[in-house]
């Protein structure tokens, strides 16, 4: 972030808290802790890492038997069950620039991921044109999808494809749960949270027409006209994704931790994470936001840009990776009752969870690559999760739980997981 001299110390503290290279810090420290066998809940062993990259390996061979590889991106789920669903809008609506589609692409994938928080084991969607059925992160892809191209988050009826700032402020849980098939005999997790989240997205975007509506009505697509205007010529740094959505989404996510006035979102305690500063004692993860950075490249290269840096950015500290080393025993916890019991968010077990997942997922990319053969500017951190780790940690809990849920269950408010 640029450095403003007439910032508090603890603002400026905190501003440094909103990046990838916090997260990455931060992390490591925990997974240091966990080598000196300092952490309260878990061990570490780097010997399980090598059998870890080959479950991996294996993953990616049978899902990507040409090794071509996408980036881990909401787009992936925007296509399950083989339907090139955004590949059909893009041909048929009529935009008239790159820019205006990309800005639609924006407004899809932000909704869509702010809204893929876990969905809890029984909920179900049954997409319409399809008749097919999906669960999870796939069906919530699907389900906001389906609400997008059929104008839900529009206030325009003859522009079906874009997200206005009023419609979200005003909308409710019980639309929500209408777009989502949410009933008593199929729930859905987090609903309130959700729409809640959605609502001060709609807050947010309607109270900040400079950043949001430079060139249309407020929506969150407006995001990407900031974001293009941070290229120095076609090349786009991947932290300037993150760093907008941190800077101007902040104050969307529901009030935690804040320091210096500046609200630190998805950002818990530990104790023994070091800083010279009042940041002590602070681990960010910021992972839906990371997420949607990750979901924001394609929608920039689409309009012309190239995304560089894609390292820059962490893995995602979510059920599916962390589940990866747990199941395979490069992480094991020190009490086998945890396993049982739910977990809150802020929890120094979750936390500690949370931060290994994101240190070990830098360590195992590297065997990953030596495998199959990639230098890592080849084969960037994106593509290691696409292939990769998330799949197969939820391969390992189909095949060591038969509802395939997570080796550890972490309360949900559906803004976290």
């Amino acid at each position: 972030m640029t450095d403003q001299p007439n910032l508090s110390p603890d603002t400026k503290a905190a501003r440094g808290l909103l990046s990838a290279v916090a997260v990455r810090e931060r992390s490591h420290q925990l997974l240091q802790a966990g080598l000196e066998g300092r952490l309260q809940h878990f061990t570490v062993n780097l010997g399980r890492l090598d059998a870890c990259a080959d479950e991996v390996v294996k993953t990616i061979r049978e899902a990507y038997p040409s090794l071509d590889i996408p980036f881990h991106a909401r787009w992936r789920h925007f296509s399950a069950g083989g339907h090139e669903r955004w590949g059909a809008v893009m041909h048929g609506a009529a935009w008239g620039t790159a820019a205006g589609m990309a800005r639609a692409a924006f407004d899809l994938a932000i909704v869509s991921v702010l809204l893929d928080a876990g969905a809890g084991a029984q909920w179900r969607y049954e997409e319409g044109r399809t008749g097919e059925t999906y669960i999870r992160s796939e069906g919530l892809a699907v389900a906001s999808f389906d609400m997008f191209v059929s104008g839900a988050f529009s206030s325009r009826p003859e522009d079906p494809f874009r997200v206005d700032a009023d419609v979200l402020m005003t909308l409710t849980a019980e639309d929500l749960a209408e777009g989502f098939q949410v009933s008593a005999d199929n729930p859905l997790v987090g609903l309130e949270g959700r729409a809640a989240l959605l609502n001060r997205l709609g807050r947010v975007v309607a109270t900040n027409p400079d950043i949001f509506g430079q060139v249309d009505d407020p929506r969150p697509g407006g995001l990407f006209d900031v974001i293009a205007a941070t290229a120095e010529g076609e090349h786009i740094e991947a932290t300037a994704i993150l760093e907008a959505l941190l800077t101007h989404l902040g104050p969307i996510w529901p009030g935690r931790i804040t320091l210096g006035g500046v609200d630190l979102g998805d950002t818990w305690r530990h104790p023994l994470v070091e800083a010279q500063d009042a940041t002590k004692g602070l681990v960010p993860f910021h992972k839906l936001s990371q997420w949607l950075s990750y979901s924001l490249i394609e929608p920039l290269e689409w309009a012309g840009s190239s995304v560089i840096e894609i390292d820059g950015l962490t893995g995602l500290p979510e059920y599916r990776n962390g589940g990866l080393f747990l199941d395979s025993g490069v992480i094991a916890l020190k009490d086998q009752t945890d396993a049982s019991r739910a977990h809150a968010v802020d929890s120094q077990l979750v936390v500690e969870w949370r931060a290994l997942t994101v240190a070990l997922l830098d360590r195992i990319a590297e065997p990953i690559r030596a495998k199959l053969g990639f230098a890592a500017a080849d084969f960037p951190l994106a593509k290691v999760l696409e292939g990769g780790t998330w799949a197969t940690g939820r391969r390992l809990a189909k095949e060591k739980r038969g509802d395939g849920s997570p080796p550890l269950s972490v309360i949900s408010d559906g803004t976290v997981f």
